[in-house]
């Protein structure tokens, strides 16, 4: 059953996840469905505010949330802005090159296998690419995310969500008395 005017964003990933009542992991979480159609209505840092279908409400790690495909725009709306894919795709290209590097100085004996892993310690890399999709690892974020070539969304996240940070206060001015200027 869904509520009037419901118009889902995102679905639950298919492995479900877990839901709490603040952006605050160590709080009781509650299991949410696999697939469940939500609407993502804010973010806070890695958090996500969903709504259901029923008007409940929950927070989440909003980048393992799965983005439901919207309708084309139609020709007088602008177009949406989507994360360029070709930053990734460059830092995975190089990381690729430097491992490929290591690989053939230690096939070379330029490098025996302490100083092969001395050499690519730390380095990771994921691509995997079918037709027109594609899953990059994307190592600055410790997340996996799925282009199509038109944009990126997060597909899965290495960790869970970091507590949200405090909001932002506007600055402070002292005031100084017109007599003592």
């Amino acid at each position: 059953m869904t509520g009037p005017g419901f118009r889902p964003t995102h679905v639950v990933p298919p492995q479900g996840m877990p839901a709490w009542a603040a952006p605050d992991p160590s709080g009781a979480a509650v299991p949410l469905d696999a697939l469940l159609p939500v609407q993502l209505v804010d973010r806070r840092g890695d958090w996500g505010r969903i709504v259901c279908a029923n008007g409940w409400s929950a927070w989440v790690d909003g980048r393992l949330l799965v983005a439901v495909p919207k309708d084309p725009p139609t020709a007088d709306a602008p177009l949406g802005h989507t994360p360029d894919p070709r930053p990734l795709l460059a830092r995975a290209e190089s990381a690729l090159a430097r491992y490929r590097t290591a690989v053939e100085d230690l096939a070379d004996g330029g490098l025996d296998g302490e100083a092969f892993r001395q050499r690519t310690r730390g380095l990771r890399i994921g691509v995997v690419v079918d037709g027109s999709d594609v899953w990059l690892y994307d190592d600055e974020e410790g997340r996996w995310v799925y282009g199509d070539g038109t944009g990126l969304s997060t597909y899965a996240a290495d960790s869970g969500p970091r507590a949200a940070a405090p909001p932002a206060r506007a600055p402070t001015r002292s005031v100084v008395p017109e007599g003592e200027r």
